[in-house]
């Protein structure tokens, strides 16, 4: 799988599993449905989940149980559960009502009071967790749930309900072995809505941890309690090809989109399948075939956008650009489609086209600096020094992240050298170098000083430009600055090389000359002179008079 293919698949992934509300604590007090978390993931936004209601009878025969496995050799020392005398029995149910009608100051008082006659009843600690829980005590709702592993531990509400707390305090290792022991509990004892909730709780988790193979399994397993549930098919296609068993994952994706054709999510992981096996062209054939019937607008644009990326990255540009403008023409509301048509033509330098692309950008995401940053840099390439200045200023008032902001500021830099304005010019280009140190960055921050008649700083600015990228331009420039600075060898140094490796640099022949005529060696300087003048360097023709 490629570099790029993966994070677009695992984006995709995130986003099926993101959008629901979060997962809910297993509860005993009432019978309202279950919550359909399919597209559950990673949100931290989690609360009870319920279930329906255990009679007292139940909790009576599961005390048994408990006591059963807790007189097992080795089991924590806890005290042995006695049956509910019709009293608690009444206690119980008032406590749990309470709970269930959101009264949660009475439902801890009258469990705390339970748990107090009769401990090793695991009731009682279980609706006190439930109401711990709502009052946001997660500390005191963990101890609760944790009493009610020991004292049932057949039960999977206890693991499933720490593994909640522990999505919440984003202790997501704890959380997905939790939700692991308690989908182990459930399977094939509780409804298949519950078994489906907790296996989702589950999948979230893995698909956190990026244990894909896992994740193909517990996905595997939601299939078979929801056959018809084409969502969790989707995501179960997904996980296999982010498992690295695309090929496996191919016969239930054509499936998928026989159900469906219009779907473009289908379309788009088919294509991705392909080029994980190394068949770009394939993958375009498939884009080509599904874009016709997917729905006008995002999703078709989707498929055109993802097609201009593959011949992008096959070389051809030209094909790249006519797929993004169709991208762009079906939907004309998408900021990103037109950046990415703005960005394939610079690489076609088709800059008066890159600035169009990106002036729509910009007007449909207007509070988007990476957008306006790239428009500056656009007009900074076509001359248009003061929109650029204007523009990369107005990119750093958005208060991007650091990458964006030390490009803004490079564009704001170059912009106001072009415009004469060298202080700006300098104040721009040094926070830009602090941020993201480049070779063109030292360059201009360098010219800068030197205009400023800073020669120091701009020995300095070039010698970190040389030795980030040992250009020509650069040494030619870092000689300058040294000769400007007196410092006559350290130049000579620089230009001796420049002359080497290409004789016919006239300009580094006049420079040599004349860091050799202020060191008082006028033979050598004259004799470099003459070859500058030879070459046409017309500074040599009149320093030799």
């Amino acid at each position: 799988m490629t570099q790029s293919t993966r994070p677009a698949l695992m984006l995709l992934l995130l986003a099926l599993t993101t959008s629901a509300a979060g997962q809910t604590l297993i509860e005993t007090t009432t019978s309202i449905g279950i919550q359909n978390t399919l597209d559950q993931g990673t949100s931290n936004n989690v609360g009870p989940l319920l279930q329906s209601a255990r009679t007292a009878a139940n909790s009576l025969q599961q005390s048994g149980q408990a006591a059963a496995a807790l007189a097992a050799p080795g089991a924590p020392a806890v005290p042995a559960p006695t049956p509910f005398t019709p009293a608690q029995t009444t206690q119980l149910t008032s406590a749990q009502t309470a709970l269930k009608g959101g009264k949660y100051p009475q439902a801890r008082a009258g469990f705390e009071a339970l748990i107090a006659q009769n401990y090793g009843q695991p009731e009682p600690h279980f609706g006190l967790g439930l109401a711990l829980f709502a009052l946001g005590d997660f500390k005191g709702a963990s101890f609760e749930f944790t009493q009610l592993t020991l004292l049932a531990p057949d039960r999977f509400e206890g693991p499933y309900n720490l593994g909640v707390i522990a999505t919440r305090e984003r202790r997501y290792e704890d959380a997905l072995r939790l939700y692991g022991s308690a989908a182990t509990l459930a399977r094939g004892r509780v409804a298949v809505t519950v078994q489906r909730q907790v296996l989702d709780a589950l999948a979230a988790e893995q698909t956190r941890a990026a244990a894909y193979p896992a994740l193909v399994s517990t996905l595997s397993e939601i299939v078979t309690l929801a056959p018809d549930d084409a969502a969790v098919q989707f995501r179960l296609v997904q996980a296999q090809t982010l498992a690295g068993q695309s090929a496996q994952a191919l016969p239930g994706a054509y499936a998928l989109l026989q159900r469906d054709p219009s779907q473009a999510a289908v379309a788009l992981l088919i294509a991705d399948i392909y080029v994980t096996q190394g068949l770009p062209d394939r993958a375009i054939r498939e884009l080509d075939a599904a874009t016709p019937r997917a729905k006008p607008g995002p999703d078709r644009a989707s498929l055109l956008l993802r097609k201009a990326n593959l011949l992008s990255a096959g070389g051809d540009t030209r094909g790249a650009v006519l797929a993004a403008q169709a991208a762009a023409a079906t939907d004309g509301r998408s900021a990103p489609t037109f950046a990415r048509l703005g960005e394939l033509r610079v690489a076609r330098n088709d800059r008066p086209g890159a600035l169009n692309a990106y002036q729509n950008a910009v007007k449909l995401a207007p509070k988007n600096a990476a957008y306006r940053t790239d428009l500056a840099a656009v007009r900074l390439t076509l001359g248009q020094n003061a929109q650029a200045f204007a523009d990369a200023v107005a990119a750093i008032r958005l208060f991007p992240e650091a990458a964006t902001l030390a490009r803004a500021q490079y564009v704001q830099g170059i912009a106001a050298y072009r415009q004469g304005n060298f202080a700006q010019a300098r104040a721009a280009l040094k926070s830009s170098a602090l941020k993201a140190a480049s070779a063109d960055t030292y360059f201009w921050l360098g010219l800068s000083q030197y205009a400023l008649k800073d020669y120091a700083g701009a020995a300095t600015a070039l010698s970190e430009s040389v030795k980030l990228e040992p250009s020509v331009n650069a040494r030619q420039n870092l000689a300058s600055a040294l000769l400007a600075s007196a410092r006559y060898p350290e130049a000579e140094a620089v230009l001796r090389g420049l002359v080497s490796d290409n004789p016919k640099n006239d300009e580094g022949w006049y420079l040599l000359g004349v860091t050799q005529r202020a060191q008082r060696r006028e033979s050598e300087a004259r004799q470099a002179l003459k070859t500058a003048a030879n070459l046409g360097n017309l500074r040599a023709v009149a320093a030799l008079k």
